[in-house]
Formats: C-alpha cells, structure tokens, sequence
C-alpha cells in the first residue's frame, strides 16, 4: 500500500505531533509499506527530500511564518503529485494547510483518514487568537471530508469542541510508544552523567516547553515539597530552548524558578533511549497541563512503561492513564497546592515497588499501533 502522510512539522522537530507521526510511518514501512511523508522545511538548513528509515520525506519551502503554523506556497503542486501516487492519505492535525488535502482528496477520490491530536487554544494577542481560529475553521472541512478520525481516545473526543459533531467517524487508536528496558547499570551512568543524587527526589517533566504545559504550577508548588522532602528537585527532558512560538513563555517560566537555583534543571533534549532512563530514574512524572491542546501524553505512556507514577491534570484524555493504571494521582487544573499534595503524596508512598502495567502498555507498541493503522487504511482501500 501507498501511504501519504501528511504533518506540518516532522523529524527532526520534536513534538508530540511529529513524534507520533514518525512512528507511524515507521512501523508501516516496518510492514512492507511505501510512506511519503509530505513537510514543511521548517528550518533552511534541512533537506527538500531525505530518506529516513525508509521512510520517504518531502519538504515544501516555507513562504511566511504564522503563529505556531506555516505557509508553504508550494504546496499544492506537491500535495497533488503526491496524492495521485498514494493508495490512501493520513493528515495529522492540527494543521493549517489541511483544507488543501481534504480538497484534493474529493477531486482525486483518494480516502482520507485524520489524526486528530488536539484542539488548538491560542494564547498571546490577536494575531494568535486570528491564526488559531483560522486553522480550526479550515481543520474542520478536512474533517468533513474524512472517512476515518483516528484520537488518542473516545474521552477526549467526546469533549473536544471540534470533534462532537464528527463522533460517529473517530475511532480510538493508541498513540505509538517505544518502550525499551533500561537496565540498572545504565541508571547509574545515566545519574552520574547529569549530576542525579540517588538521594534526590525526582520530579520529572517531559516534553518541549510551551504555555499548555502549566509549568508555572508546578513552580508555585515547588515550595511546598520542599517544606516536606528538601532533597526534591525537578529535572526536565526535551527541548528548552528554541521552541517556536513559546519565547515569551519560556521567559516567564525561567524568572520564576531562577530562585531555585538546582533544585531546577534542564537536561535538554535526549535521545530516546536516554529518555526511557530519564523516566526511570524519576520518582514521579509531573504533567501539569492546562488545557485541550494536550490530548493525552506520549510521556505518560512512556513513563508508566518504566514503572514511575504519574502526578497529571484532571482533563478529558489525559486523565486515562492514571485512571486505567491507577498508578498515580489526578488533581485539579490551575491549582499549585492541590499539585503539591499530589506530588507529596506519591513520594510518602516510596518506590520500592514499582508495579509496570505489562497488559496495559502492549497496545501501545509502536508495531501494534501500524497494525491498527493498516487495518483502517486496508478498510478504506
């Protein structure tokens, strides 16, 4: 089978977005597939073609930048040649150039399946606020068009302001996780190498920084752990720096733990097998976010598959991790006391038995999750 897919960001830019994306086209190839993925070239330095793993990736130039999203000129030429080749076309959302897909794939009678990750809720000034509006309006003619809505799950969905009208096409299908073992011997490189006490107390954030993630609540409550457990501190994976459209936020979180000195670090972003040790030497996981820009949370997933905990927000989506496993705490949105007493609580219990849901993480394989996908894609063909 021919797949296109279809996301305006993708490797090597690290999102939750991209990241699942890359998965995907990496397990289809995996099962004797032939994936394009069609891209912006974000950043000039980059290829306008590259082969990765298989995995055949186009980028069209960029002619202006907006908000958190791209304008590519030349993406209609290309998203036709593409689409006449492919047997079936995958477009992630959000993404502001997918009315261009949904068209052409009516005129090419292509099918159409939408990874719906999320709703967009802008923050900043008008300009943002008109951006976002703009990308939601057209997203949802790609959705109208869609034979199939793939979410992370039914929860969300359900909730999602943009999806309730399209609930009979959305079906769940996992989101795709690597999950390797991470041994002990690595542990203690891993700890030796970033400056980790084995006596510290852990509090572990993944992922790029940006303003859904709620770190400032989690600044706010840092205090209160440190009245109970002094030896706590948070340690942070992923891309500090250099997120597009989150330098104002990124300023606001730095000025409030510049106070803490240590007890805040960043270890940038890792590799991912170094990602799976980052969890396992965590205590705890702190996924602090505010609102329906985050859906679920590869980082969950990632971090249960380690046996660490997980302190979240009480949101539709992200909530099901802890609620299936029951390996964590849920706590309100927004509030930084009620964060503490989750994180304090979990640290009370120790993590001497580390209890790794086996049963519960095998449908997240990244194998699995290609197979749901070629099962919706083979329907549809």
């Amino acid at each position: 089978m021919r797949v296109l897919i279809s996301a305006t960001y993708f490797h090597p830019y690290s999102s939750g977005l991209s990241v699942y994306a890359l998965r995907v086209a990496r397990g289809l190839v995996s099962l004797g597939h032939e994936v394009v993925v069609l891209t912006s070239q974000f950043d000039p330095k980059f290829e306008l073609e590259e082969n990765l793993d298989g995995i055949r990736i186009i980028r069209v130039k960029v002619g202006l930048k907006l908000s958190k999203g791209v304008l590519m000129p030349g993406l209609g030429v290309q998203a036709k040649k593409w689409m006449t080749w492919a047997d079936v076309v995958n477009v992630h959302m959000p993404q502001f150039e997918s009315v261009v897909f949904a068209r052409l794939a009516r005129q090419l009678k292509k099918p159409l399946v939408v990874t719906y990750h999320c709703d967009l809720v802008m923050s900043g000034g008008w300009f943002n606020r008109l951006a976002g509006w703009g990308t939601i309006l057209l997203g949802k003619q790609a959705l109208k068009q869609a034979q199939v809505i793939a979410q992370n799950t039914i929860d969300y969905a359900r909730h999602s302001r943009v999806l309730k009208p399209f609930l009979d096409k959305v079906v769940e299908v996992p989101t795709p996780v690597l999950i390797p073992d991470a041994t002990s011997d690595e542990l203690v490189t891993f700890r030796e190498r970033f400056g980790l006490a084995k006596s510290d107390k852990v509090l572990g954030l993944a992922g790029r920084v940006a303003s859904e993630k709620g770190y400032e609540y989690l600044a706010q409550a840092l205090p209160l752990v440190l009245e109970k457990y002094p030896t706590a501190r948070v340690v942070h994976a992923g891309s500090w720096r250099g997120v597009i459209g989150e330098e104002a936020y990124l300023s606001k979180v730095e000025a409030m733990i510049r106070p803490f000195g240590g007890k805040w670090k960043s270890l940038g972003f890792l590799s991912d097998q170094d990602f799976l040790r980052f969890f396992a030497v965590c205590d705890l996981l702190v996924f602090s976010s505010l609102n329906a820009t985050e859906s679920f949370g590869i980082v969950q997933i990632e971090a249960l598959s380690q046996g660490t905990p997980i302190v979240a927000s009480d949101l539709p989506g992200i909530r099901q991790p802890v609620l299936q496993t029951g390996l964590g705490r849920l706590v309100p949105v927004r509030d930084e006391v009620a964060l503490a007493q989750g994180i304090i609580s979990i640290l009370d219990e120790g993590n001497e038995q580390r209890i790794i849901p086996e049963a519960y993480l095998q449908q997240f394989k990244q194998e699995k999750v290609a197979q749901r996908y070629q099962e919706i894609f083979a329907s549809l063909v």
